[in-house]
């Protein structure tokens, strides 16, 4: 079936929540005038923490990057969505699934994948020792 979406016009995930919007500025530049990748890591970093949060109730450090795709560039004044969603919880870790849709400055309204991750975090303890998740 084809549809005639372009690449820009792609409708965002309603089974996943959002849970940051940032626009990246000059400062975050690159020299070839995009943003670069390792801050939209950062940011994925943060988005990816928001939802495990909720089930660790305490400390919990990033320990694994599974995935990250960068599907496009990023540009300054992009307004971008990161959404989340838990695609995994274990005893100590959980791992989350992050994507990322940008609004371009002059397009706003349409949106774009520019980004997509997977991470686990895992639930420490005051020494930094693993420690089991809650039950909710």
């Amino acid at each position: 079936m084809s549809t005639n979406r372009s690449p820009e016009d792609v409708q965002l995930p309603t089974d996943e929540e959002l849970v940051l919007k940032v626009i990246p500025m000059p400062a975050d530049c690159n020299a070839n005038g995009d943003i670069f990748g390792g801050w939209v890591m950062a940011q994925v970093d943060l988005a990816g923490s928001v939802v495990p949060a909720r089930y660790t109730q305490g400390r919990m450090a990033t320990v694994a990057v599974n995935e990250f795709v960068f599907k496009q560039p990023v540009r300054v004044g992009d307004i971008l969505s990161f959404f989340s969603k838990v695609s995994r919880i274990g005893r100590t870790s959980i791992t989350v699934k992050v994507e990322v849709y940008a609004e371009r400055y002059m397009a706003q309204g349409k949106y774009l994948k520019v980004t997509e991750a997977s991470l686990t975090y895992v639930a420490i303890d005051e020494q930094g020792q693993p420690r089991e998740i809650p039950k909710k």
